[in-house]
């Protein structure tokens, strides 16, 4: 469904989208997902360098963090 406003009139239209709306819509959500999951594993890869270097260095992330204050 597709809401339209028009600013001017106050006149508030309600359709099914069009075929171009739907393709536009699936590829929107597709990208979306694939930011998603781009974030996500991005988000893992420095949690698992994170905690190798805190591991390299034998300290704890409370440590680390009093060492950075």
């Amino acid at each position: 469904m597709k809401t339209i406003i028009n600013c001017e009139t106050g006149e508030v239209t309600v359709r099914e989208l069009n075929k171009a709306e739907k393709d536009q819509q699936k590829i929107d959500e597709a990208e979306i997902a694939a930011a998603d999951a781009a974030l996500k594993t991005e988000a893992k890869t420095k949690a698992t360098a994170k905690a190798a270097l805190l591991s390299k260095l034998g300290i704890t992330e409370e440590e680390a963090v009093l060492l950075l204050s």
